[in-house]
């Protein structure tokens, strides 16, 4: 391992599983050290990923195929792929749908995780057509609404709603989708982001913004991406209530955009 960091100076390692058992126990934290004291010394910043087995704020969790259901204070990742069954190409592959990446993309990020998204290419190297679709959609929806993904930081809630997410490696298959009651958040200075996971009827109700919320009194303007105009809403004891309007701006999930009085 030391003759790998040495000759490559690695951007990131990765701690996959066969790395927790017992046996390996004494390495980990020697591996460890001496891949971020190379980085110290060659002035770069170096990214050690891990399944178990490491204390938190080493290094970044990675949940291969599955979720956490709370925000995690250290940074963390989902890896995963645009389809169920393989890492690599397969003639009978089973893709998810674009709502599903948006809505686990939003999910994660809520929580203070990343996506790491795999396509695995054809044998000629190509990119198969169902990938390309579920890749250009996501890249649609983020066009749109990326203003709440990109250099955002979870609020101090992840969401709402009563739809469970299993916690787990390889648990992605169990969850069921989302509907319109529940909504995620992610904030920067100035503003809060409330994406809608489904489209309510009418107007958006969100119990956890209400008047004795920490933004009670605050939101200055609400307005929805991808579309821009100020919509009318209410904050009372029971949440704020946004008047959404009748054309949505995109498909898959919808980003409310609190601006914040200071």
């Amino acid at each position: 391992m030391k003759e790998l960091v040495d000759r490559f100076d690695p951007d990131v390692l990765w701690f996959d599983f066969g790395w927790h058992q017992p046996e390996y126990d004494p390495y980990r934290p020697q591996v460890a050290a001496y891949y971020y004291n190379r980085a110290v010394e060659r002035g770069y910043e170096p990214v050690l990923q891990y399944k178990d087995k490491l204390p938190d704020g080493v290094a970044v969790f990675d949940m291969e195929r599955g979720k956490l259901a709370e925000i995690r204070p250290y940074t963390w990742q989902t890896d995963t792929s645009v389809s169920f069954k393989s890492w690599g190409y397969v003639e009978d592959e089973e893709w998810k749908s674009v709502t599903t990446l948006v809505h686990d993309l939003v999910d994660i990020v809520s929580k203070n995780g990343n996506l790491l998204l795999n396509v695995g290419p054809a044998p000629d190297g190509t990119i198969p057509e169902g990938a390309q679709e579920r890749l250009r959609g996501l890249g649609y929806w983020l066009r749109v609404n990326g203003e709440a993904i990109y250099g955002t930081r979870p609020w101090e809630r992840f969401g709402e709603g009563d739809t469970p997410v299993v916690v787990g490696h390889l648990t992605e298959r169990q969850n069921v989708p989302f509907t319109a009651q529940d909504i995620r958040f992610t904030t920067r200075p100035g503003a809060l982001y409330a994406t809608l996971l489904g489209w309510p009827r009418g107007e958006a109700v969100i119990c956890s913004l209400g008047a004795t919320s920490s933004v009670g009194g605050r939101v200055r303007e609400v307005t929805l991406l991808g579309d821009g105009r100020p919509l009318h809403f209410t904050q009372g004891p029971d949440g704020l209530r946004v008047a959404l309007p009748e054309r949505r701006p995109c498909e898959h999930a919808w980003v409310l955009k609190l601006a914040l009085k200071a």
